[in-house]
């Protein structure tokens, strides 16, 4: 995939996207085991087998939510080993005394981007961001004046965002994710999981405990202290085999990945007032390149997804164009340093075009009162309370 083909694509398709199939790294038949959710569930459904028109059962192993982290994921490790440049913004917290030290959080670790609070309770020469001049140029951002977000964070063009915190409230600008990737388990069967702990010291559940204030604890005087436990709440004792349902089998697990370019044409780039067309095109070329190049950035780090779910794919990553209906789509492979030049020639393109794009870091201090409240959280912390949120 050249530049030229990437720019006549983001013009006229209407999408590119991959479809890897994969199976657990143990073998096809091995256990793999999915997210859960509340109330210790699977998110299991059925869907329509497109070949055969029969319902299966499914399960999902990465939500689109997982799955654009770990693009981002991917995108920062490349920014830390140098093999590429972005426009970011970096909250710096190594100038606060912290017991687990934080170190710097990016727009591309903060859960909502460029809009997330760590970012707007943060200062940039004094200033709060959002009072900053790049943070007034942020409330400005809307799908008619894209150009704001291309020069500080365009990952959030490409992941979506939703600027509901920042001075105009619910009424801040939205942009829809232009990259959509998730990974479902097809014909899902679900499994058991057992558990048990064999004590050497074979401590007696007889032996109460009671946990003091400051997270440590002593013998209780009888069984019936007020506040005696058993010492198994504690980590001692056994803990007796138990059954439950827990994880599953698969036929296949299939990851499906689509860059909307139709979505990308909504944005606009206008610089300085001035519209171009040549202009938005460049800019909704870089978006595509960023996107192909995290998804396979993304794919070469694996797919280790949490414990027991380490997937390994079938096949090649394969992209597919869909341009022309009724035409097969034009298909190209794409490796992290093809994926890599093919967005640095990208971001050539567009600031030749006149776009800016940012190769150092906007670098934020968290503001006073957000450096005391997290001071104090991790205070609470060390103490045993294990309340979050």
């Amino acid at each position: 995939m050249s530049i030229a083909e990437l720019t006549q694509a983001v013009r006229s398709a209407a999408a590119i996207r991959t479809r890897v199939q994969l199976q657990p790294a143990g073998g096809p038949g091995d256990k793999v085991f999915p997210p859960t959710y509340l109330g210790a569930k699977y998110a299991e459904e059925e869907r329509v087998d497109p070949q055969t028109g029969q319902r299966i059962k499914c399960v999902l192993l990465d939500s689109v939510q997982s799955q654009a982290n770990r693009m981002e994921d991917a995108l920062q490790e490349a920014v830390d080993r140098g093999r590429i440049k972005l426009p970011m913004i970096v909250v710096d917290f190594n100038g606060i005394d912290l017991i687990d030290p934080v170190g710097t959080i990016s727009s591309l670790q903060a859960p909502h981007r460029v809009a997330d609070a760590i970012l707007r309770d943060s200062v940039v020469d004094g200033k709060p961001f959002r009072q900053s001049d790049f943070g007034r140029s942020v409330d400005q951002a809307d799908l008619t004046n894209a150009t704001p977000l291309f020069e500080v964070c365009p990952t959030a063009l490409l992941f979506g965002m939703w600027d509901s915190t920042g001075p105009k409230g619910g009424l801040g600008a939205k942009f829809a994710r232009a990259i959509v990737s998730e990974i479902v388990g097809i014909d899902a069967e679900v499994g058991t999981r057992t558990s048990s702990r064999i004590d050497p010291l074979q401590i007696r559940a007889g032996a109460k405990v009671v946990k003091n204030k400051d997270g440590s604890w002593s013998v209780a005087g009888d069984q019936k202290a007020k506040g005696a436990i058993s010492p198994s709440e504690i980590n001692h004792g056994n803990i007796p085999p138990d059954i439950a349902a827990g994880g599953v089998t698969i036929r296949q697990a299939l990851q499906t990945t689509v860059i909307s370019l139709a979505g990308l044409r909504r944005l606009r780039f206008p610089v300085n007032g001035d519209s171009s067309v040549e202009r938005d095109d460049a800019a909704r070329a870089v978006l595509a390149a960023l996107g192909l190049c995290a998804a396979t950035l993304a794919a070469e780090s694996g797919f280790d997804l949490r414990s027991r779910c380490l997937l390994w794919p079938e096949q090649e990553m394969t992209w597919e164009v869909l341009d022309r209906p009724g035409q097969a789509p034009k298909t190209f492979t794409l490796d992290s340093d093809a994926g890599i030049k093919l967005l640095n020639d990208a971001i050539d393109a567009a600031t030749q075009a006149g776009l800016p794009w940012r190769t150092e870091p906007i670098v934020l201090q968290p503001a006073p009162n957000f450096a005391k409240l997290l001071q104090r959280s991790q205070e609470l912390a060390a103490t045993g309370d294990s309340e979050e949120g």
